[in-house]
C-alpha cells in the first residue's frame, strides 16, 4: 500500500513537469499576427476592401485662372455681383460659360467675364507686342537662283526669308477714337435731391441721395437694362444700366422698378421709384462703374 501510494506521488509529479514544459513551449510561440512592414507581406494595393483615390476633377475653368477676361469665383459671389464688377451683364456671362442654371457656380471655379475678342485684346495689351499675320504682298518674293546677284549686295548681310514665319510687330499707336469716346459719358443726375454721402471707395462706392418715397428715379444716360430685381445683398430692389464696352451704373434701394431687363432706356426716362428697401431710410444709392470698378460720380456729373 505504501508503495502503491508512492508511485502515485510520483506519476502526478511527472505529469506537472510535462504540463510546465508544454506551457512554456506556447508562450514562446504565442499566435500574435504581424502587421508590419515585410517581404512576405501582401501589397496593400492586393488587399481586398482597400480604397485607391482618385484624383480630384479640376474645376470648370481652372486652366484659364488669373488671365486677362477670366474671374475666379469666391466664397459669397453671385453671378449678379459679378456681372457688377467686371462690367458685363450677368446674362451674357452665363451664355459665355454655357451655364444652364445661373445659380449652381462654385468657389474656385473660374468664369469668363469679356467676349473673347476683348479678352484677346486683354492679353496682347498686357504683352506690349501685337502680332498680325503676314499678307503675301509683304514679303518680297525671292529672286530665282539662276538669277546672279548684284555686287552691290555681296558687301550686305544676308537674309533668309525662308528660315521661318514672318511675324510683323506693331508700333504702339494711340487709343482708338471710339475708346476715348466712351470714356466721353455725359451723364445727368438721376434724383434731384440733396447729396447725403459722398464716395469713398472703401466704405461707399457710390453716391447716397435723398428723397421721399416714390420720389422719380432717373437713367444717368442712354443704355441698357442688364439687371432688375432684389437679388444682391445690400442694395434692395436695384436696376443696373449697361451704356456701352465701358460704364454701368447702379440705382439702388428703390421701392418701385419700372423698367424690364434687356430693354433700351434713354437717358432721362423714369426708370424707378426711390425706397429704402434694403437701407435705414428713404434714399437713392447711385453708383458709375468704370470696367467694373466703382468710380467718383463727381468725375462724371455736371456740378450743380
Amino acid at each position: 500500500m505504501f508503495v502503491s501510494r508512492g508511485l502515485v506521488v510520483g506519476f502526478t509529479v511527472a505529469l506537472a513537469g510535462l504540463a510546465l514544459s508544454g506551457c512554456g513551449t506556447r508562450l514562446n510561440k504565442a499566435p500574435v499576427e504581424d502587421r508590419g512592414t515585410s517581404s512576405s507581406a501582401p501589397s496593400s494595393s492586393t488587399q481586398p476592401g482597400v480604397v485607391v483615390g482618385t484624383p480630384i476633377k479640376p474645376l470648370p475653368g481652372a486652366e484659364n485662372a488669373g488671365k486677362p477676361g477670366y474671374y475666379t469665383v469666391k466664397p459669397g459671389d453671385t453671378l449678379i455681383r459679378i456681372g457688377l464688377e467686371s462690367g458685363q451683364s450677368w446674362k451674357d456671362i452665363a451664355r459665355w460659360n454655357n451655364l444652364d442654371n445661373a445659380n449652381l457656380i462654385e468657389v474656385g471655379q473660374v468664369l469668363r467675364v469679356a467676349p473673347l475678342v476683348a479678352a484677346s485684346q486683354a492679353v496682347a495689351s498686357d504683352s506690349g507686342v501685337v502680332t498680325r499675320p503676314v499678307t503675301s504682298s509683304s514679303i518680297t518674293p525671292a529672286a530665282p537662283a539662276s538669277t546672279p546677284a548684284p555686287a552691290a549686295s555681296a558687301a550686305k548681310p544676308a537674309t533668309s526669308a525662308a528660315s521661318g514665319p514672318v511675324v510683323a510687330v506693331a508700333p504702339a499707336t494711340p487709343a482708338a477714337p471710339a475708346a476715348a469716346a466712351e470714356d466721353d459719358m455725359a451723364f445727368i443726375w438721376p434724383a434731384p435731391g440733396s447729396l447725403i454721402a459722398g464716395f469713398d471707395e472703401a466704405r461707399n462706392k457710390g453716391y447716397d441721395i435723398a428723397g421721399k418715397a416714390g420720389d422719380p428715379v432717373l437713367a444717368a444716360a442712354d443704355g441698357r437694362v442688364v439687371y432688375a430685381g432684389a437679388g444682391l445683398r445690400g442694395y434692395g430692389n436695384l436696376v443696373i444700366l449697361k451704356h456701352n464696352n465701358t460704364f454701368l451704373t447702379a440705382y439702388a434701394h428703390n421701392q418701385t422698378l419700372l423698367v424690364k431687363e434687356d430693354q433700351a432706356v434713354r437717358k432721362g426716362q423714369k426708370i424707378a421709384e426711390m425706397g429704402s428697401t434694403d437701407a435705414d431710410r428713404v434714399k437713392l444709392h447711385f453708383e458709375i462703374r468704370r470696367q467694373g470698378k466703382p468710380v467718383d460720380p463727381s468725375r462724371y456729373l455736371p456740378p450743380r
